[in-house]
């Protein structure tokens, strides 16, 4: 079994984290990102290459294990088209990435062009029967 860091269910309803999860399994969904300002406010400690998290799907049920191979702090309004591609949603434009993160983060505590991101890119390990 894999020693896990933490576990948690990406998205802030139950429809998005099976929504978000889906395309995690589907392999289209690498990259995730939060705020960091919310993180430090929650006590959520700043992820590290190599740590492994269990993904919890809409239910809070194991669903993924997953791993992550890079983290970086950058603006929300230097998010580049690559990385906006990588985390999957939608049509996987950057002006679909843009409009559906500034939605999430003004419902969670709010937005702002210049606010700092902890941008995470990671790889599936495993699919965990539910």
């Amino acid at each position: 079994m894999h020693d896990i860091t933490d576990t948690y269910a990406m998205g802030d309803t139950p429809e998005l984290a099976d929504e978000l999860l889906a395309l995690v399994l589907a392999g289209k969904k690498t990259a995730a990102c939060d705020s960091l300002q919310l993180m430090q406010q929650d006590n959520i400690p700043m992820p590290v290459t190599g740590d492994k998290y269990m993904l919890l799907d809409g239910r809070q049920r194991p669903a993924a294990v997953i791993e992550i191979t890079d983290v970086f702090l950058c603006r929300f309004d230097e998010v580049d088209e690559d990385f906006a591609r990588a985390e999957g949603e939608g049509d996987l434009s950057y002006a679909y990435w843009r409009q559906g993160h500034k939605d999430y983060f003004t419902r969670n505590g709010g937005y702002s062009p210049d606010m700092t991101l902890v941008c995470e890119r990671f790889r599936l390990l495993e699919i965990l029967d539910r």
